[in-house]
Order: C-alpha cells, then sequence, then structure tokens
C-alpha cells in the first residue's frame, strides 16, 4: 500500500495542472449524462488523461527527470499517445454539453471575438501547427535545452505543456471527420501529414541511437535513478523516439485514413466541392456583370 502511495504522490505539486485536469473530467462526466457518447470513445478520452495525470502529476516524473530513456517515455505519451487517443474520443461535444447553458451562451460569444479568432487562426493553420508539432519535439532534444529544462522548473513545465499543447493542436486538425471547409486540412494532406512530420523525428531518433558519446551529462548532475550503463540508456531513450513514436503517428494516419474514406463513402467531400464550384462560378459572374 505505501509502494502505491509513493507513486499516485506527485514529485512536483501544481495547482494549476490539478485544477484544469479535474476540470475537464468534471465537464467531460457532466457531458457524458447529457450526450450518447460510445463505450470506445469513452474509454479513449479515459485512458489519454491517465496517461497525462501519470506523466505529470506521479512519482513517474521523477524517473522522467533522472533518466534519459525515461524522459522520452514521458514526452512520447504527453507529445503522441495521450492527445491522439484524447482527440481520436471526439470530446468537443461532450465537454461544451458539460457545461451550464449560460456559459455554453457565453463561450460561443467569446469564440466570436477578434482575439480569439485571431489566435485560432495562428495557432490552427496547418503549417503553424505541422511545424510546431516537430520544432517541440525537436527543440528540447538539443543538449542545451534538456539542460535548461532539467535545471529550471519553469522551462520544464513549459516544455511539458508544450509538449501536449502542440499535440493536441496537430491531432485535432489531423482527425478532424469534416471536409475542408470548414476542416483546415484536406482530407488527403490529414493522411499524409503524420508521415512528413515523423520523417524528422525518426532521424534524431537515429542520431541520438547511434551517438557514441553522453549526450545529456546533465542527467548524472541530478543524480540517475538507475545504475546501468549511461550509452544504454541513451540508446534506449533514442530507439523508443524511433520507433514507437512513428507507430503512434502512424496509426494517426490510419485514422486520418478511415475519416477519408467515410466522407468519400458519404459524399461530403463531392458535395463540397460542387459547392464551392458553384459559389466561384457565380461570384465569377457577378464579377463579369459589373464590368
Amino acid at each position: 500500500m505505501s509502494t502505491l502511495l509513493k507513486w499516485l504522490v506527485p514529485w512536483e505539486f501544481s495547482w494549476l495542472f490539478l485544477a484544469t485536469f479535474v476540470l475537464a473530467c468534471v465537464l467531460y462526466v457532466r457531458g457524458r449524462a447529457r450526450v450518447r457518447v460510445s463505450r470506445g470513445r469513452q474509454l479513449s478520452f479515459w485512458i489519454g488523461m491517465a496517461m497525462i495525470y501519470a506523466s505529470l502529476h506521479t512519482y513517474f516524473d521523477y524517473y522522467a527527470e533522472h533518466e534519459f530513456f525515461m524522459h522520452r517515455i514521458q514526452q512520447v505519451l504527453l507529445h503522441h499517445l495521450a492527445p491522439l487517443l484524447i482527440i481520436a474520443s471526439y470530446p468537443g461535444a461532450v465537454l461544451r454539453a458539460g457545461l451550464a447553458l449560460p456559459l455554453r451562451v457565453r463561450l460561443r460569444a467569446v469564440q466570436r471575438t477578434w482575439p480569439v479568432r485571431l489566435a485560432g487562426a495562428v495557432l490552427l493553420n496547418p503549417a503553424f501547427a505541422t511545424l510546431a508539432f516537430v520544432a517541440f519535439i525537436l527543440v528540447w532534444l538539443i543538449p542545451h535545452m534538456q539542460t535548461l529544462a532539467m535545471l529550471d522548473w519553469r522551462i520544464y513545465r513549459f516544455m511539458n505543456w508544450s509538449m501536449v499543447v502542440s499535440g493536441f493542436i496537430y491531432w485535432w486538425l489531423v482527425l478532424d471527420h469534416r471536409p475542408r471547409p470548414p476542416g483546415r486540412m484536406t482530407p488527403g494532406l490529414r493522411v499524409l501529414s503524420p508521415g512528413i512530420t515523423m520523417t524528422p523525428q525518426i532521424l534524431a531518433g537515429a542520431i541520438v541511437t547511434f551517438s557514441k558519446t553522453d549526450l545529456y551529462p546533465i542527467f548524472e548532475i541530478c543524480g540517475r535513478a538507475f545504475t546501468f550503463n549511461v550509452l544504454t540508456g541513451q540508446l534506449v531513450g533514442g530507439v523508443i523516439m524511433w520507433v514507437p513514436a512513428a507507430i503512434i503517428e502512424s496509426i494517426g494516419g490510419l485514422l486520418a485514413l478511415r475519416q477519408w474514406l467515410q466522407l468519400s463513402r458519404s459524399g461530403r467531400i463531392r458535395r463540397e466541392s460542387s459547392d464551392r464550384r458553384r459559389r466561384s462560378a457565380a461570384a465569377g459572374t457577378a464579377a463579369h456583370g459589373a464590368h
């Protein structure tokens, strides 16, 4: 029992994380009572949420700060797997349903304000979201940046939050079940995107895996949690960001392909294309008449 409590007690307690996590859970439970959600979607959501909590707010975080390969496991969970599972459960409608009606009305009004629309236009731009998704996984692999994150708790928390947020944004775009527009990516690009983003990560993982020098001595300074060879731990960490991360992104691409096939079978892609052609033709006719 004492061993279990040791693992559940946060290594570094955060009121902000706990409040955000509890709020999301409460909204989901309230929304599930109002909106019908399949068991598969519920399971996907809760597994993803459990991964985020375990990675950030349990004793697992101690090992992530003291062993490179454990740190890579944490980052793959926060950046790849947990956001993918949560977004694949399509929790948006459920979370909105968990809000009281006045709050939903107010939220809709806030979403129409120009600062929120501007932020959405930037953060949800496919090019920006894709670059941020790749950049945040690579920038923290730079030894100097890794050292800064391990020595300053504020940078360390920013690193973890940046991984989670960029993962949510990216997978939200890739797993969007709507045609474009209103979706921000075309269905074909959603399928191809994981293949594009995994390539630099595979290269970085290979570099770390086959390196013959200790790239991250900061873990030695902080004190390693395990006693086996340093290069062995670094090799394992490189393989983790090389193979499992690529597999997770491949699964994301397959999920996007499934959505594309469903859109195609339902005829929504053809209808949207026909509507765009009609609007374009009408606009051209109006412009010609004005001349």
